[in-house]
């Protein structure tokens, strides 16, 4: 279990803490951009330890839950910038949906295109391909688990590639089915997997906010991820 924070609009696990970066497990429906909000996701998050400034060196989607790395310094972050380029982090995702996907593993490739209202979409063309390796599992009947290892790190590839696959994410109202009434985008960052400063890092974390993480068919099948 990560620690706890508390500021005066919302509350923060850190999973992992090291002298130069902290590892947060940042909930589901906060953006890492300001947005709206009085103060972001970083100026919370320094406010909570105490400090001026923490840098955000990757990002993740408003609606996925999960790890995400904040530097506590300008050179950290530039070498985890750096790392992040150069796809010196592996990452791993986990993922829900209703539908039977059209295989069951392998890999999803293509370029990724605009389409309307903000989404993307897969094209068949490979000039800078989106690259997602994945498997899945069934949990249930209508229920199945995708363990996601994004090789790139394109907008949306994660939702594009599961629409791709005929099994749109769970909760998902810009690439699923907007008639659903679930209570959350059932994508989630478990895994960060990289070396820092010869230092071998390895974080894994659960989701713990979703009706559906916490059915006893996936907490089964989540055990079983290595």
């Amino acid at each position: 279990m990560g620690q706890i924070y508390y500021c005066n609009i919302t509350m923060f696990e850190i999973i992992y803490q090291h002298q130069d970066f902290i590892i947060i497990n940042k909930p589901c429906g906060l953006s890492v951009h300001k947005d709206d909000q009085e103060i972001g996701l970083t100026q919370m998050i320094a406010n909570q330890l105490g400090i001026k400034q923490v840098w955000l060196v990757h990002r993740l989607d408003k609606v996925t839950s999960g790890l995400l790395i904040l530097a506590l310094n300008q050179p950290a972050a530039i070498i985890l910038s750096g790392l992040f380029a150069k796809h010196k982090i592996s990452k791993t995702y986990i993922a829900l949906s209703s539908h039977k996907p059209k295989k069951k593993q392998g890999l999803v490739v293509g370029d990724m295109e605009k389409a309307r209202r903000g989404a993307w979409k897969l094209s068949p063309s490979k000039q800078n391909p989106a690259i997602t390796c994945f498997y899945s599992v069934s949990c249930e009947p209508n229920l199945r688990l995708f363990v996601l290892t994004p090789q790139t790190g394109k907008t949306h590839q994660l939702r594009v590639a599961m629409k791709s696959l005929g099994s749109p994410i769970l909760g998902d109202e810009l690439y699923g089915d907007k008639t659903e009434n679930i209570d959350r985008t059932y994508l989630h960052a478990y895994g960060l997997d990289f070396v820092y400063q010869n230092q071998s890092i390895n974080v894994k974390y659960l989701p713990n906010c979703g009706e559906f993480f916490q059915r006893h068919s996936v907490l089964d099948q989540l055990k079983l991820i290595k």
